[in-house]
């Protein structure tokens, strides 16, 4: 009797999660993403209203 045992199948449903699986070697803060954005931005803002007069285009 004790052969006859039915056996479930996986809880996840044969998916991979692959967060546990990969560790990227750049890791970037959250907070290093707004300064870039800032930065990026501030530069934007330069050229529109004074690359005019510096590249003369």
């Amino acid at each position: 009797m004790a052969q006859d045992k039915i056996m479930m199948p996986s809880g996840m449903g044969g998916l991979m999660r692959y967060f546990d699986e990969y560790k990227s070697k750049i890791r970037i803060k959250p907070g290093h993403i707004i300064i870039m954005c800032v930065v990026v931005i501030v530069i934007m803002s330069f050229l529109y209203i004074y690359g005019n007069g510096i590249f003369n285009i």
